[in-house]
């Protein structure tokens, strides 16, 4: 069961504190596993896992950083939405920077439905500490399942958390397709705006995850290549595993593009080829019906024409413009031009 803090206290008190998730509002979460159980406590420990929510002022930043011997600007780069992914050490400090999907909250309806935030992972001397810019799932997941990881082997629950990424993106991907497939349908049924306009978000959405699934794949490697985290035998195979899963997930991103991309094209050529025909079809009409305005045009001129007289002059114009508009629609008619 997932257990929540307070938001932070530096009261001096030392008790863990059970708090229910929907009633609490954190900011700066420490959690400890005790046998087997996620234990929330209200200061940091050795081997306890700190959790960094927005919005924080500079002021606890800093004070976050001189409590936990940690550089200032680990803690305040995943600030950056667009920070890019890298690993780097200070002073026996590791940082890690990954990139995760999240949901597109924004009122904007031309926007992604989704988009990447870096998720800031820094292993300290005594902690593992995670900084978001936003909250995201891949935590959410890692806190639910925290009862089973060792607290001493934080290098495994760094690769933990990058799992918890890596399987986020898939099934945001298979929702992408989900959401594909039905708006597909509704554009072969009516071809309207508002379903381009969706597919339109959805691609959007890819270009987001196929760029940070790339970088994200650079970083596993150069970690796998530099052993930056100094792992053994069966950490090294399980990131191998993670870089698998990664560039599953980056080819399921590529395939769903593709399929986007060629999707889009042709129903633009569909779209143009219908705008096409409704043209042709507005041009024949106009060819037919300009003989019968000719025929009239003829016998309305105030001159002597050919049977004025006669008791049939109406119906000669009639006849005759309805037999030249006949001929002329079965000659279009037989070219399949109507």
């Amino acid at each position: 069961m997932a257990l929540w803090p307070r938001r932070k206290s530096f009261s001096g008190s030392h008790q863990p504190c059970l708090i229910n998730p929907l009633f609490a509002a954190p900011l700066i979460q420490y959690f400890r596993n005790i046998n087997h159980q996620t234990v929330a406590i209200s200061k940091p420990e050795n081997g306890a896992w700190v959790n960094i929510l927005p919005p924080l002022k500079l002021e606890e930043f800093t004070e976050l950083s001189q409590e936990l011997d940690i550089p200032l600007d680990f803690l305040t780069d995943s600030l950056d939405i667009d920070e890019r992914t890298r690993f780097e050490e200070d002073d026996n400090v590791k940082l890690l920077v990954f990139k995760t999907p999240t949901e597109n909250n924004s009122f904007n309806d031309s926007d992604a439905f989704y988009i990447t935030i870096p998720i800031c992972i820094i292993l300290t001397h005594n902690q593992i500490v995670t900084v978001n810019s936003f909250e995201n799932d891949a935590i959410k997941k890692f806190l639910n399942s925290f009862q089973n990881r060792h607290p001493d082997n934080r290098k495994m629950m760094c690769l933990k958390i990058i799992e918890k990424v890596v399987q986020n993106y898939m099934e945001f991907l298979k929702e992408i397709n989900h959401k594909r497939n039905l708006l597909e349908q509704k554009l072969y049924d009516a071809n309207r705006n508002e379903e381009l306009l969706q597919l339109m978000r959805i691609q959007k959405s890819l270009v987001y995850f196929v760029t940070a699934l790339r970088s994200n794949e650079l970083l596993l490697v150069k970690l796998e290549r530099t052993n930056f985290l100094s792992l053994n035998e069966e950490e090294r195979e399980y990131l191998n595993d993670l870089i698998v899963d990664n560039s599953q997930a980056l080819e399921m991103a590529n395939i769903y593009t593709n399929i986007l991309s060629s999707t889009l094209d042709a129903f633009a050529s569909i779209i143009a080829n219908n705008q096409n025909e409704v043209l042709k079809r507005l041009s024949v009409i106009t060819i037919v019906l300009s003989f019968p305005v000719l025929v009239a045009s003829i016998y309305g001129m105030n001159v002597p024409i050919p049977f004025a007289n006669s008791p049939y002059a109406f119906y000669i114009p009639v006849f005759l413009s309805m037999a030249i508009s006949l001929v002329i629609g079965w000659f279009f008619l037989k070219k399949k031009l109507f």
